[in-house]
């Protein structure tokens, strides 16, 4: 087989990369113990190279009508960018780094290609291959605020060493330990010769990394993420050349270990921030580096990956909510997700026996429910979620048991979907049709993982039934309404989702969404003020509630950028 990394080669190795981790998944999701043992490496990995695969196929298709095929820069810069905006967990967050690094050497026109590849020329295919994994390395380690031996970067580094000395080399023959080999006589240094020693060197790293880390050591374990990056490599090796490296066990420790490095400078004793954050930023330079001083006070696994403008922003905290408001400070956050790590790290995180995930529209909410124990979804303005978000949001919570709540009324069939696909695999949900934010506080608020699921569920479903929930949108046309002719710019007052109140000044018109909701009775009021709500609305409602209803308590939250400026529930 031609040893050329062309355009068809980097679609086979995104494709048997998720294959490799698809088979793979568990088992490494098994060994994940650094740094937080939470049983995902795996499983991010995969998502994170999922998202690689469809941006490469969406390049593929773009050609397929015409007689023309994408370029090999074409197809490295949609693998990058598919991983960036995919990218899950510490370790998919740096593999979409490494892929970026790649990319920028791959990708640059007309530098060692020929006929849109990499070929075997000595001054072109290995050496630049090897360039590419060299960059690679530079730009993960730079995105990780306190980088770490033993984990993902120490393998990725090894790789770039292994093909670049075997570059020094002039010749493939160095590439064949443990690798199935590439051949070699001093001929001209080839792709495939590059990437068998780049995956012979990452696996002789992989095996060291117990003596490293001595959290790896203790559970006689290899770095979970490493792994994971060898299961790419091998794919990139199969690619390139046509031999599969023999699999390697993802939970297998190697014979004759290094000592242990007791005097590690990581402390994984301590329970560690209970909140992974992640979310995507779109922000300059400038910005990005605000951002990055003030997740690293707040936190720690801090890992910043992209660049040109959108990047991609890891972290694990204590207050989600302050790493969501860093976020908003530095430019435009969106595609927000935060994880709530339940159990303490440094011990293997157990299945939690029950976990409630909710679709929230804004970031003040997310904050909010994420702190009660939800793993959360975000909602953006004009972008629900895909049941895919929300399947993946399930997994992510890491139980037996799993109570869903929507949160919205146009969700009902995307979450019905996403309840199916999680019970097809082996996960027991519970999915409770809440058609607002508002009665999903309400289940949550009543929620009790150590009953009986079953009346867990009835008490949720209850509380948010017993809710009945409105909003104040902006009109944006003139149109017939239940409650007349409203014109473009009106304030609607909005009950159980029909148009109840017209106005033009949103505290009046909330007294008056207040007071026909308030007429059936209540006991309590929630208000969730959108971003640019000022303050002084929640005052003015909450002594409008008080001075009528002497009975009737009332809660504000921020839920930050929503689509419409003012949420109301009512118990």
């Amino acid at each position: 087989m031609p040893q050329t990394l062309d355009a068809a080669a980097v679609r086979t190795w995104c494709s048997l990369a998720l294959d490799a981790l698809g088979r793979d998944r568990e088992e490494i999701d098994a060994i994940n113990v650094y740094p937080v043992a939470d049983g995902d490496t795996g499983t991010n990995l995969y998502l994170t190279v999922e998202s690689a695969v469809q941006a490469v196929e969406a390049v593929f298709d773009a050609h397929a009508t015409g007689t023309s095929v994408p370029d090999l820069p074409d197809a490295v810069r949609a693998m990058a960018h598919g991983a960036l905006i995919g990218a899950r967990g510490n370790s998919g967050t740096i593999l979409a780094q490494l892929l970026r690094g790649m990319a920028e050497v791959l990708g640059e026109e007309g530098a060692g290609t020929e006929a849109g590849g990499v070929t075997g020329a000595a001054e072109d295919g290995g050496d630049h291959l090897a360039r590419a994994l060299r960059r690679a390395a530079q730009l993960a380690r730079e995105a990780v605020a306190h980088p770490v031996e033993g984990t993902i970067l120490t393998v990725a580094a090894a790789a770039a060493d292994a093909a670049a000395r075997t570059a020094g080399d002039g010749a493939g023959d160095g590439a064949s330990d443990g690798a199935g080999g590439a051949g070699g006589d001093g001929a001209a240094y080839s792709s495939g010769a590059a990437v068998h020693a780049a995956y012979a060197g990452a696996r002789v790293a992989l095996d060291a990394t117990p003596g490293q880390l001595a959290v790896l050591g203790r559970a006689g374990v290899v770095d979970a993420g490493g792994r994971g990056l060898l299961a790419v490599l091998a794919a990139l090796v199969e690619a390139v050349t046509g031999d599969a490296p023999a699999r390697v066990a993802p939970g297998a420790r190697p014979h004759d270990l290094p000592a242990v490095v007791e005097s590690c400078d990581t402390d994984d004793s301590s329970p560690g921030p209970a909140f992974e954050v992640i979310y995507l930023l779109e922000t300059d330079e400038a910005g990005i580096d605000r951002l990055r001083r003030r997740l690293d006070a707040l936190g720690d696994s801090l890992v910043v990956v992209g660049g040109d403008g959108l990047w991609n922003v890891h972290v694990h905290v204590d207050d989600a909510g302050a790493a969501v408001e860093a976020g908003v400070e530095a430019g435009r956050p969106y595609r927000i997700r935060i994880t709530h790590f339940g159990a303490a790290a440094g011990h293997q995180r157990e299945r939690a026996q029950r976990a409630v995930v909710a679709v929230v529209p804004g970031e003040g909410l997310a904050g909010l429910c994420a702190e009660a124990g939800a793993t959360t979804v975000l909602a953006r303005p004009g972008e629900p979620p895909a049941s895919g978000e929300l399947v993946e949001a399930i997994r992510r919570a890491h139980a037996h048991e799993v109570v869903l709540l929507p949160n919205d009324a146009e969700l009902r069939h995307t979450a019905a979907a996403a309840a199916e696909q999680a019970r097809a695999e082996g996960i027991r949900v519970a999915l409770i049709p809440t058609r607002a934010a508002v009665q999903g506080i309400a289940a949550l608020a009543v929620h009790e993982p150590d009953r009986r699921f079953d009346e867990d569920v009835v008490a949720m479903t209850s509380a948010a039934g017993a809710t009945r929930y409105a909003e104040l949108a902006v009109a944006e046309r003139q149109s017939w309404t239940m409650a007349g002719i409203c014109q473009a710019g009106d304030l609607l007052g909005l009950i159980d989702g029909d148009v109840a109140v017209i106005g033009t000044e949103l505290a009046a018109t909330a007294e008056s969404v207040l007071d026909r909701m308030l007429s059936a009775g209540g006991e309590l009021v929630t208000l969730v003020l959108g971003e640019d709500v000022p303050d002084t609305l929640a005052d003015r409602l909450e002594r409008y509630v008080r001075d009528g209803h002497l009975a009737v308590d009332t809660v504000v939250y921020r839920g930050g950028r929503q689509s419409v400026p003012l949420l109301i529930g009512v118990e």
